[in-house]
């Protein structure tokens, strides 16, 4: 029920318990007599009228309380209520009476009746299910004109024959009630359409209610026509039971507002349905006399269904063409997938060159796009992809498409001469490519020429992925070590102690990640942080790196920020970027103690925890002006001792396996490379 205040409830609640009692007792003596005839005036006249007007009290009750659909419940409530009026003044009119005049002010009560409940059908509808699309629309329509075809073959024959004799109003009036019951039918059967045939009890009831009035009425009708029709009987009940189903639906909570549509079997089920009905009155036509308006709903409905499959024939037909599309897009920039490219590249290598022309496939994969999406988030990283995209789009335009592969990955596959082969190369490359504040992010490429280099589609991408991973693998291994090379100089003429100790780290370094077997990647990672780790030392001053005592609280704030000082400077060249991150973290400790960051336990990056594990071996082992050098043996007791608070356990294993080793049996030249153990 509709949340009210409680005083509303309660009177709403017993309102409605005295209205269904009043028609249980109306019901049950219209059935069995119940009472005998000397109730019949009580039951027939103040008993109905009274149901009547309490369903319509309530409507308009529902209206001034609830300002949701209100104006579509105040025109039910006064459909419902003319509706009673017109009975009542036949009640008070003909009662007894002989003949009846039609039309009377009753007929006019009983039919303004139909006007007013479609105009409130019809806001309801737009209340609860908003816009509906055209598909909608022909469904319903079909559904509604074969209900109607049938209900006006089985009806409108007997009363039309009837309704031949009178005088003009007397027979429009006469015709002007089964017509408005079939229009209210074949309405409430199209409003049902539109939730997909998947109702909410609010809409199920309301429908309920306003197919009984329409169908009691029609039954009504006919028995009158056959002269069967016994008033005070059972079919009496059937209007005040569709008043109490509208009166119920007006205090239930409507269902969600969504957008029935039918799909699956009742896309084909429901419209072939309904051309069953349809084709099987025009078949009763042939051999028995169906009434003009029952056949021409028929011929409608089955208008309508041809419309319908011409329509659904469209639908599939562009959701084919989007599903299409959809599986050969990226979704993140709009190019072309792996999968387009697959399908191009086979056409192109398998169609000769015109005028000596060569079919151009160019592979790329940025450079510092890793490194962009961890510093400035994911929808950053999205947004960089799609505005390169349409940059690499643009200059392929006319001569080529472009496409993107998956992750960082992109293509170009373009058709020209020889002479324009770097041009394309090169341009292609500076679309992909973005600097800014603190990121630089390029492009490695590698190419393959159709059908001079490559006969298939699968030599030709083999051939472009291998020549793009050499090319990377030089541009890294170029731009990396020369800014290794300008700051490993600058240690050793700025503190020559500093650039020995840096050294020893990086060649433990190297012997460790071989034991815990590291990536060739990794390891090269690892061994550039270690000589790396202390190039923030570079802004400490010198009376704080060689004071012969310990540091106070005030210097070693000044020296904790030495690893942020050394992400900084490395960071400034994108090439060293996962360096930078490993040197900041080379303080951190397992327990969470450490510094900057105080990263716990495997929060800590792995190259890091082995740079913190060999640096602290070569600090003891050196001569300090504050300490004494230990030796190897007690320097290695102290780093098992600190395993598990300040040290990673399974590195100072791997370091204690290592150190005992030959140099020569882990050297960077006889390591091979080897994935990382998990959850290293």
């Amino acid at each position: 029920m509709i949340d009210l205040p409680s005083k509303a409830r309660r009177l709403v609640l017993a309102g409605g318990a005295v209205l269904a009692l009043a028609f249980l007792a109306f019901a049950l003596h219209a059935a069995t007599g119940f009472g005998g005839s000397g109730l019949d005036s009580l039951f027939d006249e103040w008993v109905y009228d009274g149901v009547m007007l309490g369903a319509a009290a309530s409507c308009l009750l529902r209206a001034a309380l609830v300002r949701r659909e209100r104006g579509a419940w105040v025109l039910m409530g006064l459909a419902l209520a003319i509706w009673t009026a017109g009975e009542i003044y036949y009640e008070l009119a003909f009662t007894g009476a002989a003949s009846v005049p039609v039309p009377s002010p009753a007929d006019a009560g009983y039919l303004l009746f139909y006007p007013v409940a479609y105009v409130s059908l019809i806001l309801l509808i737009r209340a609860r299910g908003g816009s509906f699309s055209g598909a909608q629309w022909l469904d319903g329509a079909i559904v509604g004109s074969a209900v109607a075809a049938l209900a006006a073959a089985l009806v409108m024959g007997p009363i039309v024959a009837a309704s031949t004799s009178g005088s003009s109003p007397a027979v429009a009036t006469d015709l002007a009630y089964p017509i408005a019951d079939l229009t209210l039918l074949a309405l409430v059967v199209t409003a049902s359409s539109f939730t997909g045939w998947r109702p909410g009890r609010s809409w199920l009831t309301l429908a309920a209610g306003l197919a009984v009035l329409a169908v009691s009425d029609s039954l009504y009708l006919l028995q009158s026509v056959e002269g069967t029709y016994v008033e005070g009987g059972i079919l009496d009940a059937a209007w005040p039971l569709g008043a109490l189903l509208l009166a119920t639906a007006a205090w239930m909570v409507p269902a969600p507002r969504r957008r029935g549509r039918a799909r699956g079997l009742r896309t084909v089920v429901i419209p072939a349905a309904a051309a069953l009905v349809a084709i099987g009155l025009q078949l009763a036509d042939r051999f028995t006399s169906v009434s003009a308006l029952a056949t021409g709903l028929s011929l409608l409905t089955l208008l309508c269904v041809v419309v319908r499959m011409a329509w659904s024939y469209q639908e599939n037909q562009l959701a084919l063409r989007a599903s299409i599309h959809e599986a050969r897009t990226d979704a993140l920039t709009g190019l072309g997938n792996r999968r387009r490219l697959m399908t191009e590249l086979g056409r192109t290598a398998s169609r000769s060159p015109d005028d000596g022309r060569l079919r151009l496939l160019v592979m790329f994969d940025l450079d510092g796009f890793k490194a962009y999406n961890d510093a400035f988030g994911h929808p950053a990283g999205d947004a960089l992809l799609s505005r390169l995209g349409r940059r690499l789009a643009a200059f392929a335009g006319q001569r080529g498409n472009a496409y993107r592969l998956g992750g960082d990955e992109f293509c170009l596959l373009a058709e020209c001469s020889a002479a324009e082969v770097d041009g394309l190369v090169a341009g292609a490359a500076a679309a992909l490519s973005e600097r800014g504040d603190g990121f630089l992010v390029s492009a490695s490429h590698g190419s393959a020429l159709l059908p001079g280099e490559a006969g298939t589609r699968e030599a030709a991408l083999q051939l472009a992925d291998r020549r793009m991973y050499a090319h990377k693998s030089r541009e890294r291994t170029s731009a990396g070590t020369q800014t290794r090379d300008v700051l490993m100089t600058a240690l050793r003429e700025r503190q020559p102690e500093l650039h020995a100790h840096l050294t020893d780290v990086a060649r433990l370094a190297v012997r460790v990640v071989e034991q815990l077997r590291m990536t060739s990647e990794q390891r090269d990672e690892v061994l550039r942080a270690a000589e790396l780790h202390d190039t923030g030392k570079m802004a400490i001053p010198d009376a704080i790196l060689n004071k012969p005592g310990p540091l106070d609280e005030h210097e070693w704030e000044f020296m904790r920020k030495h690893t942020l000082v050394g992400e900084r400077i490395i960071a400034s060249a994108p090439a060293l970027a996962p360096i930078a991150r490993l040197v900041r973290s080379s303080h951190e400790r397992w327990d969470g103690s450490g510094y900057p960051d105080g990263l716990r336990g495997e929060q800590i990056p792995l190259g890091s925890r082995v740079v913190a594990v060999c640096d602290a071996y070569e600090a003891m082992i050196a001569a300090r002006p504050y300490r004494a050098r230990k030796s190897p043996a007690q320097a290695r007791a102290e780093l098992a001792r600190a395993a598990g608070s300040q040290f990673d356990p399974a590195v100072v294993a791997a370091f204690e396996a290592a150190i005992t080793l030959p140099s020569s049996a882990a050297s960077p030249e006889s390591s091979a490379s080897h994935p990382s153990p998990a959850g290293s």
